[in-house]
């Protein structure tokens, strides 16, 4: 086991973007792991496991802990003249494993033949070409926890694998560390999976069978003449994956724009899968640069660092490729590609209380306010950070902060309570469930009354359109989301116990009135703080007023401090912000907030 400080791993990944770590290390066994997950280095500080990094894009530095497998060895067990199992320890190169399995006879993996990366990844991605998957092959994955620092083995069914994605990617995301994989392969030479049309082609041609080493160098040759040359042009392989829509959206919005896409089976019900290179194509696309980033002419789906390109320049760049698609054919590409990025902006989607500023029919001095920071919708934020956009709070105006963000990704909503100005807009997250449930984390009660409040949601058939919701009851505990550590913070709210959140450096607190002790030390050394501020005085039952907040801000002393949920009694914009000690400044709706 070696641990390093400060460490360039540019070269442990395929990108070739600039990419560092502020510790590194890297392990060679189980009782490895077991040591290190005993470290100061491990336990204070978020962990990133890379393989060979072909899925990575690095846009800063990462803070934490880098970790690489160096767990090696690659074994079999013949059970019958049907069936061997081949056992692999993750840190072995995925190409190594394969050219093994062709060199011992053993078919199944060859169509996968040249896809770079470690065997560890084939389990995490779900690594897949020319018609096979791994997780179609996968028996079993020996992992170790995080959590209870023990050896857990997970079936194949355990894993969830489904399109480039796994368990490993959700709920098992900075949990399970993947040690070795099982694959259930057959004995044999003759290749197994030729539903890929080149390659059905390619055994016509041959006139018979291929043997798995000939259809490797088929597969080979045809990623050669597709993809960059990986030594080289720096790029991920796919940077997109097909997108699946649901076959109704396919044929009652899309088909009749006059858009003929090619499209293909999915093995979710109800789903249909189309080609991302004929959408980037079609969208006038390839060959398209930014920087040293370009769209590879041969295949649009791949982004390539074809002159010293940075991580943003990659970034901005996909970025384009998904806003264009999305305006010219109303379809959602998603990166396959885990960005690194462990800054977060934080922008204020409604910083106003309950009844929103303008009230309705008030005419005093903040309702009559000509200033567009006056307008005040109810409270929500939208945060992003590692490639993810968190909502926190579906506020009753969500439909038109989407709108006027131009918002058309959600990957989670993280809700505080039940009260209707945080929860009333949950019908209109619709858009964002078109390709897979929309994962909500609420408190036990506010779940609850999320049942019952949009129950048509949870019905066992329920209606075509609906939105469709994975709902989380957490407890007042840290929990992952996709790798993400998400921090609750309880507060009470007059007599009702309700959720802030803190995520890295940045706390959400909203509604609150008084906060105990033990949840003031999960507020401490922050960056930013946005916390509410009812009114300048008449203190309420169930809200900070000024000087409470205040006072509260003093205490835990974050380096900034914005205030949000608001109503008209707080004043103008203008007039608070000339009064308030420094660091501490008045939300307005559509703010960013920047975090390093």
């Amino acid at each position: 086991m070696t641990i390093e400080y400060n460490k360039d791993i540019t070269h442990l990944t395929t990108f070739k973007v600039p990419a560092k770590a502020a510790i590194f290390a890297e392990y060679e066994s189980e009782k490895d792991l077991l040591a290190l997950s005993s470290t100061q280095e491990f336990t204070d500080n978020e962990y990133l496991h890379i393989g060979s990094g072909s899925n990575l894009l690095f846009l800063n530095p990462f803070k934490g802990i880098v970790l690489h497998s160096l767990i090696k060895g690659i074994t079999k067990y013949q059970k019958n003249e049907d069936t061997v199992y081949v056992i692999a320890g993750a840190g072995e190169k995925w190409t190594d494993l394969v050219d093994w399995c062709i060199s011992n006879e053993i078919a199944g993996l060859e169509n996968m033949a040249g896809i770079p990366g470690e065997v560890g990844a084939s389990a995490v991605q779900n690594v897949g070409a020319y018609g096979a998957e791994a997780g179609d092959f996968i028996h079993s994955v020996e992992c170790f926890d995080t959590m209870t620092r023990k050896t857990v083995l997970l079936k194949k069914e355990d894993c969830r694998f489904g399109y480039r994605d796994s368990i490993f990617k959700h709920d098992a995301k900075g949990k399970l560390i993947v040690m070795k994989v099982s694959y259930r392969l057959r004995p044999g030479s003759e290749a197994l999976n030729l539903s890929y049309t080149p390659l059905k082609q390619y055994a016509a041609a041959l006139g018979r069978t291929p043997t798995t080493r000939e259809l490797a160098d088929e597969v080979i040759r045809l990623r050669d003449s597709k993809l960059p040359d990986p030594s080289r042009i720096g790029s991920a392989g796919s940077f997109f994956k097909n997108p699946e829509v649901n076959r109704y959206f396919l044929e009652q919005e899309i088909k009749p724009r006059g858009i003929d896409i090619p499209e293909y089976p999915s093995a979710i019900e109800g789903k249909v899968k189309l080609s991302g290179a004929w959408l980037i194509d079609h969208a006038g696309l390839k060959g398209l640069k930014k920087g040293g980033a370009e769209v590879w002419q041969k295949q649009p789906l791949v982004i390539a660092n074809t002159g010293n390109a940075t991580g943003k320049e990659v970034a901005d760049l996909a970025s384009h490729i998904m806003r264009t698609v999305k305006l010219k054919f109303g379809i959602e590409l998603r990166p396959e590609v885990n960005y690194i990025d462990s800054a977060i902006k934080v922008t204020v989607l409604g910083s106003g209380t309950s009844k929103g500023i303008p009230e309705i029919g008030c005419t005093c001095p903040t309702c009559m306010s000509t200033d567009t920071k006056d307008k005040r919708l109810r409270a929500s934020v939208l945060v992003e950070t590692h490639g993810m956009r968190i909502l926190i709070d579906a506020s009753p105006d969500l439909r038109q902060q989407a709108l006027r963000l131009g918002l058309s990704q959600i990957d989670a909503v993280l809700l505080t309570h039940q009260h209707y100005d945080h929860v009333g807009g949950i019908d209109d997250v619709r858009p964002f469930c078109i390709e897979s449930d929309l994962p909500i984390f609420a408190n036990p009660q506010t779940a609850k009354d999320l049942r019952t409040r949009v129950d048509y949601c949870f019905r066992q058939h329920p209606y075509p359109g609906v939105p469709k919701l994975n709902l989380h009851e957490i407890e007042c505990t840290p929990f992952l989301l996709n790798g993400l550590k998400i921090v609750p913070i309880e507060v009470m709210h007059g007599k009702l116990p309700i959720y802030g959140y803190r995520i890295g450096n940045f706390a959400y607190v909203t509604d609150a009135k008084t906060i105990s002790e033990d949840e003031k030390d999960k507020l401490k050394d922050l960056d930013v703080l946005i916390l509410n501020c009812l009114r300048v005085t008449h203190p309420h039952f169930a809200h900070l007023i000024l000087p409470e907040a205040l006072a509260l801000i003093d205490e835990l002393k974050p380096k900034r401090c914005y205030l949000t949920h608001a109503c008209h009694n707080l004043g103008k914009h203008e007039d608070i912000s000339a009064i308030l000690p420094p660091g501490v400044e008045y939300a307005y709706d559509g703010e960013v907030i920047s975090i390093e």
